[in-house]
């Protein structure tokens, strides 16, 4: 894998983003991205996979996601009610191992992708209680007395939106970038690659909006680039003209099907207040 280039049709990449890339396959380091929710993190490790033709292992991480589980579960229960049943099956511990994300990734014969999605939403200690798994590229299975190894060193992506610090130990094992937020140049790349027929007047008009809604003071959840792409398919979808959209348009004071970009009351309350003192002090 680590000759092969990344490229992809329908994933815009930054030179910056392309080097980081690179640079984890060239070190065996995982990739940790972080950036604002909507700046196409975990996007990235489906393209990178796909672009490469390799395999994807996805690990999503929820609260209460604990490191062995991206390793092997035990289903100590399913023995234990086989076994008052009388099923022959429980004579081999081995039915009752699950394995997770990890193990399937270190067992592919082929080159793969794994992502470890949204890592900052377990507990403190779920980072650290993976460094060896991720530094040596094997884990062992104590049921079983297995140790399993990687047949190939997997490219890992681990992506965080930076809602808690991670220990510095497990930094110093990753390769580390920070998506920014696209500017009005990649965005249009960004729209482009999902809309190629859009009209230039209606793309610059919605460009206009969003960015201008990006730069509200107070605002409690800024729209993302996910969201931007929702609300352009709307535009298109309902036929919204370019002018409609317009800041000195009188017959709204918020974007046309805005529910797209705003996600809760206080943000379009907010909105309208501001464009509404705003206009009184125009006339």
């Amino acid at each position: 894998m680590q000759n092969q280039q990344f490229q992809s049709q329908n994933y815009v990449i930054t030179e910056e983003l392309a080097l980081a890339v690179n640079a984890s396959r060239t070190l065996g380091r995982p990739l940790l991205v972080k950036g604002e929710p909507g700046t196409g993190k975990t996007q990235l490790a489906i393209e990178i996979a796909s672009s490469l033709d390799v395999p994807l292992f996805q690990w999503h991480i929820k609260s209460t996601t604990k490191a062995q589980h991206g390793l092997y579960e035990y289903d100590a229960v399913s023995r234990l009610r086989d076994s008052q049943l009388g099923d022959e099956k429980v004579q081999d511990i081995n039915n009752y191992i699950v394995p997770g994300a990890l193990w399937d990734a270190f067992d592919s014969e082929a080159d793969c992708v794994v992502l470890i999605d949204e890592i900052d939403k377990a507990d403190i200690e779920f980072p650290n209680d993976l460094l060896q798994e991720l530094d040596r590229m094997e884990f062992y299975v104590h049921e079983t007395r297995q140790l399993i190894k990687a047949k190939k060193r997997p490219l890992v992506i681990i992506t965080s939106n930076n809602e808690k610090e991670l220990p510095d130990a497990f930094l110093r094992r990753c390769f580390f970038h920070y998506i920014q937020f696209p500017d009005e140049d990649t965005m249009k790349r960004i729209v482009d690659v999902h809309f190629p027929d859009l009209k230039k007047d209606l793309l610059s008009a919605a460009l206009g909006v969003f960015f201008d809604l990006r730069e509200v003071p107070g605002l409690k959840k800024k729209p993302s680039t996910s969201e931007l792409l929702d609300w352009i398919k709307l535009l298109v979808t309902e036929d919204i003209p370019a002018d409609a959209l317009q800041a000195d348009n009188p017959r709204s004071l918020i974007p046309k099907l805005h529910g797209a970009l705003l996600k809760n009351e206080q943000d379009v309350h907010l909105f309208e207040r501001l464009v509404f003192l705003n206009r009184k002090k125009q006339v």
